[in-house]
């Protein structure tokens, strides 16, 4: 095999990705027929997963000069974020229909935004895991600003892109000053030259990069736009913000610093303590408050992200393979959650306060409840996959004696609780409204939305695949 086909194979997936995203935006361009752009999308998503399959392999690969790399871990996430895209697309139909944003563009958008997903996903170089973070950026900012109409959106995006400048910025000048030290951008051959040297210089570098990360990720001290792009941005954006780009964050904390800043660990380690209890504390009390549930959810994914921290600093396999489980069952009831706010919006009407949900198991009982799975799972309450995850993370901190941040974590979660339940109260017990809540979604729509909430509880009745999966994706990825 030729070494120009050595590098190609291991990056096929992003290739047909990036092809058929041109694809779609030529077909827009000269069909004018959005449900062409539709269908060839999720084609697209659908190959990219077959292919990715087909090239899975237990080895890390790597390509481009060690700028790329392929082992289990990118394969799972990968094909976790090919699936949340799928749903997302679809989940999103009617909604984009009603409000003349099904067009071309915007599923140009989305695989643009999943390329670059995954090349965060794959990335062993701080040029690719910079080049993979502003090509999902960029596509962000711009799905947000592409209901052209709305001020708010529009101001939503704007908030969305200066925060994101400024993130990435305090991300290139940590990653410079790692260079400065090192004198390499390969994350294999940081790590060597950070065991050798490790200053008080790095801890300065590490600041930043830690920064540039928690504004990614989300997580307080870093949250301020979290709820103001969740609320800001059409629903049908927001379901997708709030899904799949999670697993590319979570997978370029990993990059960064399991694979490449590891003997730095009692630096960063502190960092994400703090950073994950503020993050419960803030998400958490100020969801309570909150009577627009996109924002509660902004806020609860500001929570879910300190969870996700816990697991990463815990510095061990089941760490690890914790947060992975974690991030991956997070995005499949968030999917349902911001799925069920589309699928009950229509033309003219968006269900994104609590009181549009009030009484809804009078008029659409199996809706309700499977609203009231969504929410349960959120909660961490049993047999929802929910409890499993923030289960395993738990254990895992216990495991590697921090005793305290478990407490704490406890703790907040049960003040969390508080939030998702009032959602369940709402559905079941006050007084629906004179006006029915009708549905715009498609057949299929409700059909992918039952299964999505039947998932979070078969997750929970059977947790141990998916856990095994990710231990051992961890484990045969992670030197």
């Amino acid at each position: 095999m030729t070494l120009s086909m050595l590098n190609l194979m291991p990056a096929l997936p992003e290739i047909f990705v990036l092809s058929l995203a041109c694809v779609v935006l030529l077909v827009e361009a000269f069909s004018k027929k959005p449900a062409w752009s539709y269908t060839l999308t999720q084609v697209t998503l659908v190959g990219a997963g077959v292919i990715t399959l087909l090239t899975a392999g237990e080895a890390k690969v790597y390509a481009f000069n060690g700028m790329f790399v392929d082992d289990l871990m990118a394969d799972v996430l990968k094909l976790v974020s090919y699936a949340a895209a799928v749903i997302a697309v679809a989940y999103s139909r009617s909604y984009l229909k009603d409000r003349e944003m099904f067009r071309g563009e915007y599923f140009a958008l989305v695989l643009f935004a999943v390329l670059g997903m995954m090349v965060m996903i794959s990335a062993s170089h701080f040029l690719t895991l910079y080049m993979g973070l502003e090509l999902l950026s960029l596509s962000l900012y711009t799905l947000v600003a592409l209901q052209r109409d709305s001020k708010v959106a529009s101001e939503a995006a704007m908030k969305y892109f200066v925060l994101g400048a400024l993130a990435s910025g305090f991300l290139l000048y940590g990653m410079s000053i790692l260079y400065g030290m090192t004198g390499s951008l390969h994350l294999t051959e940081v790590v060597e030259a950070i065991a050798l040297n490790n200053t008080a210089l790095l801890a300065f570098g590490l600041v930043f990069v830690v920064a540039g990360l928690a504004f990614k990720l989300g997580v307080a001290p870093f949250h301020m736009w979290v709820p103001d792009i969740y609320h800001g941005a059409p629903s049908a954006v927001t379901l997708f913000i709030g899904s799949a780009p999670k697993l590319a964050a979570f997978a370029i904390v990993m990059r960064l610093l399991v694979d490449g800043l590891h003997p730095a660990v009692e630096h960063w380690q502190q960092m994400l303590a703090i950073m994950a209890v503020l993050s419960l504390a803030i998400g958490n009390l100020a969801a309570i408050m909150q009577t627009n549930i996109k924002r509660m959810l902004a806020y609860s994914t500001i929570a879910h992200m300190g969870f996700l921290l816990l697991g990463i600093l815990a510095d061990s396999y089941a760490g690890y393979s914790a947060a992975m489980f974690y991030v991956i069952t997070y995005a499949i009831t968030s999917l349902g959650a911001f799925g069920m706010v589309v699928y009950l919006s229509r033309a003219g009407f968006e269900a994104e306060n609590l009181e549009d949900f009030k009484g809804l198991n009078a008029k659409h009982p199996w809706l309700a409840a499977i609203m009231a799975m969504l929410m349960f799972s959120m909660a961490g309450l049993p047999p929802f996959v929910g409890f499993y995850a923030k289960l395993t993370v738990l254990q895992a901190l216990i495991g590697t004696g921090w005793l305290w941040l478990a407490v704490a974590a406890v703790f907040f979660s049960l003040i969390g609780a508080f939030y998702y339940l009032r959602v369940v109260k709402t559905l079941y017990f006050d007084v629906p409204h004179a006006s029915d809540l009708a549905p715009s979604g498609e057949g299929d729509v409700r059909a992918l939305l039952s299964l999505n909430g039947l998932g979070v509880l078969l997750l929970g009745l059977a947790p141990q695949p998916l856990l095994a999966l990710c231990a051992y994706a961890i484990q045969v990825s992670i030197q």
